[in-house]
């Protein structure tokens, strides 16, 4: 999986750009859309009372292993979340090329 045009050092960490699918049948990471260029993270919650941000704050830091927070597009489907771990460790982690 190729994470180089959503992946990128910020301060203290990562920031990489999602896109997120509410009310999945299949929660979990599954690929990066080329169009978009972002990361597709589909979640059971609804997009209701920021239950659907936290989904995707545990799902990735659970798959990454370390603390993310999402920073921008917080009622949007397009997301920018930021994680406390260079760009390396999160590319390993996801599966993917930096």
């Amino acid at each position: 999986m190729d994470l180089s045009q959503c992946l990128r050092p910020s301060a203290e960490g990562s920031e990489l750009d999602i896109i997120v699918t509410p009310h999945s049948a299949v929660p979990g990471v599954h690929g990066v859309d080329p169009w978009r260029r972002r990361l597709v993270v589909k979640v059971r919650a609804p997009p209701e009372g920021g239950r659907a941000n936290e989904e995707v704050e545990a799902l990735l830091a659970s798959t990454i292993g370390s603390k993310v927070t999402v920073v921008r597009g917080h009622t949007q489907r397009m997301k920018v979340v930021h994680i406390q771990a260079p760009v390396g460790l999160v590319a390993k982690a996801l599966g993917g090329d930096a």
